[in-house]
């Protein structure tokens, strides 16, 4: 299965109410933290949806 290192690199700070919740459902806590995530479609779709927020990786 495919993983992605996922890297929150701006600030939530004056974003709409859903893509708020939706980086802390991805996981993200803070700026500059990282985590890696197998792929499916609901990851993707949430990946999607703040990718402008993101830094995303393939591993």
């Amino acid at each position: 299965m495919k993983k992605v290192r996922l890297t929150l690199v701006k600030s939530v700070i004056d974003r709409p109410r859903s893509q708020k919740d939706t980086v802390k459902a991805l996981g993200l806590r803070r700026m500059h933290h990282s985590i890696e995530k197998d792929v499916n479609d609901q990851v993707m779709g949430m990946i999607n949806k703040v990718s402008h927020l993101l830094k995303v990786e393939e591993l």
